[in-house]
């Protein structure tokens, strides 16, 4: 019998990938193209959808030559949570003022629409009860009436579609309208059994929005994984080189494909205190450009600052909570790259890149263990330096845009000893934010025993001990180092009738790669770095209020 395969595709910030992936879960080939970003003002970041399309066929080509068609039988793809906007022929209408029909893509991490954003929340309805109590610059609802308000005569009057890009990619494989759960009740607020509520539209100046029983933004849905239309059309199969009606998954947004691809591995024999516990002791942390944070519950829970409970967004007849930071990765790639002996630290590592084949990251965590006395932990050199991490503002869990950055112990060296504790005191940072989330969630009820990482910056093994350290839970790494990838794919597997459900095709193609346990020697000193870390927090709220005074 001819072995079958699954596609998986991934569209994150900055690029688009895809991969082969086997029933079990295994990936077979794996390819990636970049994607074009623009900013056109500051805090405005769009992208194509066409371009995005392009590269999706081109990878899915790739990862598939040399195989044959009738081998892969389904199809699935996740995104970043981006608003696509398409006229009533399907083509692209501009988001900028600039007018170029092409760039028809607001992007996540776009923060053009904080003041609308602000009023939402100031309007106070009920639908924000789901989302932390506060609307962020980044869900939808803003982005739309920002759209409605600045663009008027250039978009929204010529727009009939508006698309989370997860949607917009299996309406481009399927012809299917049919919206996924997860992008919908993650960041419209769309929620159900109920589904739209039409009050809170006509709140917010968006009663437009109803018409055609709210076909502009959708009118049916259905859980992730769901078969699509009669799979891949004619036209999507010749795009991308497979047989039409080829199963078609409803889509993800990214971080909850890789929550799907690490947080429903099997455990046993691995001796983790969530063995034998439900998934509900569980959280999944996507790592890359941003962090999510995936925790899901058998009862609905409401955690101030942090999106959700949402339903049967990412497992169906699950609750999920998603907190978040907005910057992580690129955080990173900030306070590295923007720091003085940044050249001095490419040339090291340039010299050595052909014995080691390291990267300036991989050359960081060997020159801290260099620095670090032999006979105390890399941990401790961050005594001195505290960083607080928002420098896109807070997305969790505090819902504040407005907070900025701090950095606290410096001094005049610029060595590339300074780089390299600013760049430990970076992901303390973070994962000291990872902990304030954790702190919120347990409040409201959540018991997270392990965590579950995945994503770009999962690869680097000190980010990962460090959040292990921190929290003072062990860490699960995938077996598979594309977690987000066996997430897609997961989707073509649940829309080729393959698996009977979500949980079932979890248990069998996520898999356990490594556990990283705790240092207890560093926990002490967490502990007073998290105090710290609290009063950077109160520091800069008692200065933004100081200079708020007339």
């Amino acid at each position: 019998m001819a072995e079958v395969f699954y596609v998986g595709v991934d569209v994150g910030t900055a690029s688009v990938r895809a991969a082969l992936v086997t029933r079990e879960g295994l990936l077979k080939s794996t390819a990636q193209e970049p994607i074009g970003i623009w900013e056109p003002e500051s805090d405005h970041y769009v992208q194509s959808s066409t371009e995005i399309w392009e590269k999706c066929c081109t990878v899915v080509k790739k990862v598939t030559h040399g195989v044959e068609k009738s081998q892969i039988r389904g199809i699935g793809f996740d995104a970043t949570c981006s608003l696509v906007v398409l006229d009533q022929s399907f083509q692209p209408v501009p988001v900028s003022q600039e007018g170029d029909p092409q760039r028809n893509v607001v992007m996540w991490m776009d923060h053009r629409a904080t003041e609308q954003a602000d009023r939402i929340t100031k309007n106070g309805h009920r639908v924000l009860s789901r989302v932390g109590g506060v609307m962020s610059p980044e869900m939808q609802p803003p982005k739309l009436l920002w759209l409605k308000e600045n663009l008027k005569e250039n978009c929204w009057n010529k727009a009939s579609h508006f698309f989370d890009l997860p949607d917009f990619l299996s309406w481009k494989a399927s012809g299917s309208l049919t919206r996924s759960l997860c992008t919908l009740v993650c960041k419209w607020t769309y929620c159900p059994p109920e589904g739209w509520d039409a009050s809170f539209w006509t709140s917010i100046g968006l009663d437009d929005l109803l018409e055609n029983n709210f076909s502009r933004i959708g009118s049916v849905t259905c859980p992730p994984g769901s078969p699509l239309g009669e799979g891949l059309t004619q036209e999507a199969a010749a795009d991308l080189g497979l047989d039409p009606g080829t199963a078609v998954g409803a889509s993800l947004i990214d971080a909850h494909a890789g929550g799907l691809g690490v947080i429903g591995a099997d455990v046993k024999g691995f001796h983790l205190p969530c063995e034998g516990l439900p998934i509900t002791a569980r959280m999944a942390l996507i790592c890359g450009t941003s962090t999510c944070h995936m925790a899901i519950s058998e009862q609905p829970r409401f955690v101030p600052g942090v999106w959700g409970p949402y339903l049967s967004a990412m497992v169906p007849g699950l609750w999920l909570n998603e907190g978040g930071q907005s910057v992580t990765g690129r955080l990173i790639d900030h306070m590295v790259k923007g720091h003085t002996a940044y050249t001095q630290l490419q040339e090291q590592v340039q010299q050595r890149l052909p014995f080691a084949g390291e990267n300036i990251y991989s050359y960081l965590n060997n020159h801290l263990g260099s620095m670090a006395n032999s006979c105390s932990a890399v941990d401790l050199l961050g005594s001195s330096l505290h960083v607080w991490p928002d420098f896109h503002g807070n997305r969790s869990p505090l819902a504040d845009p407005t907070l900025k950055g701090m950095v606290v112990g410096l001094s005049l060296s610029q060595t590339l000893d300074d780089l390299a504790l600013l760049y430990l005191a970076t992901m303390q940072a973070l994962a000291l934010g990872t902990l304030h989330i954790l702190e919120a969630m347990k409040e409201a009820g959540h018991e997270i025993r392990t965590l579950f990482l995945c994503g770009g910056l999962s690869k680097n093994n000190l980010f990962v001990q460090i959040h292990a350290n921190t929290t003072g839970l062990p860490v699960v790494l995938p077996d598979q180092t594309e977690a987000v990838l066996v997430g897609a794919a997961v989707l073509g597997a649940c829309a080729s009738r393959h698996y009977s459900s979500i949980q079932e095709a979890m248990e069998k193609m996520a898999k356990v790669g490594k556990v990283v346990q705790p240092d207890s020697e560093v926990q002490s000193f967490y502990e007073r770095k998290y105090k710290v870390f609290l009063r950077l927090l109160a520091h800069q709220r008692e200065c933004q209020a100081l200079m708020s005074q007339r």
